[in-house]
């Protein structure tokens, strides 16, 4: 058993080479993927696969690792560190995606449209007769094509706010089912500091029923955003945002759902976590929060004024 003052260094492992692959593969078919090529979708999963493989047996480890008490408190700590540092680079990540939609919508469609400094003749050079308005449908090679210049017809228009637009309720009970997942996921933490067995299965599960819930909603509204809509990755710059936001944050609460369910099966299964001793679900539970944050962000600046 590991001491106050030591630190456990592992035996030499292959995973990180195996990780490592699947992390290349991943990138690598869902480039060739978004590009059309025919491999693409299976050099995606493959690479996926592997990585679920490395995954699942890194995390086990780590777990006999810490059933046999080989985790000193000093090791604990580099894990709440590592997984803080993880959230902060989250935060980085959709910043960057969130500063991205700022940025369209504050800077450069009026730039586009003549606004501003009209020495450097923005408008003029390279789209003379634009004009700024959001949800911008319109791109560039379909401008060209005159009748196909409009995706989405009048009758279908996705400007205006929550009130105005019907397909906006699936967001709305998205919101609703998240931030409740979110009051749950606490009550779970709750119980098991009080070593409340039963409680923490009980809302540890319909946290991450919600969770699959969410997940289901959102699939209902990319079908109607795709049939009904028109809208697409090729819906001009405001398809290309809409669905890089929320197509991340759809593959964070996926991640964030299969942490908690992992957790779940693990109590219930193996009788793990303790009051003094639950990281694993603590680190998942810091995960699902975050995700709740994003997707309020998400549902003011995509949806509420989108």
């Amino acid at each position: 058993m590991a001491t106050e003052g030591t630190y456990y260094v592992p035996e030499q492992s292959k995973l990180p080479i195996f990780a490592s692959l699947g992390l290349f593969l991943t990138v690598f078919g869902a480039a060739h993927w978004i590009n059309g090529n025919d491999n693409g979708p299976m050099i995606f999963m493959a690479g996926g696969f592997i990585m679920a493989v490395v995954l699942w047996n890194w995390f086990a480890t780590v777990i006999d690792e810490n059933m046999n008490g080989l985790n000193s408190a000093q090791l604990k700590r580099s894990y709440v560190w590592g997984m803080g540092w993880f959230i902060f680079s989250e935060v980085m990540f959709f910043a960057a995606f969130f500063g991205a939609l700022y940025y369209i919508r504050t800077f450069a469609l009026p730039w586009l449209a003549g606004e501003g400094d009209h020495d450097s003749m923005t408008n003029q050079l390279l789209w003379n007769g634009f004009e700024n308005q959001w949800p911008l449908m319109t791109t560039p090679d379909a401008a060209v094509n005159g009748a196909n210049a409009t995706v989405v017809g009048p009758e279908q228009s996705l400007s205006g706010s929550v009130v105005e637009n019907v397909w906006t309720w699936l967001p709305l009970w998205n919101t609703i089912v998240l931030l409740t997942s979110s009051v749950t996921v606490h009550f779970a933490h709750t119980a098991i500091k009080n070593d409340n067995r039963k409680g923490f299965n009980l809302w540890l599960g319909i946290t991450v029923a919600l969770g699959l819930g969410f997940l289901v909603l959102q699939a209902l509204e990319y079908g109607h955003a795709y049939n009904d809509l028109g809208l697409t990755l090729e819906s001009g710059i405001y398809g290309t945002t809409f669905f890089m936001l929320t197509g991340f944050h759809g593959a964070h609460v996926t991640l964030g759902t299969i942490m908690l369910l992992v957790m779940w099966l693990r109590s219930v299964l193996k009788g793990h976590f303790k009051s003094d001793d639950n990281f694993g679900f603590e680190a998942a539970s810091w995960y699902w929060h975050f995700v709740d944050v994003v997707w309020v962000g998400l549902f003011i600046f995509v949806y509420v004024f989108g």
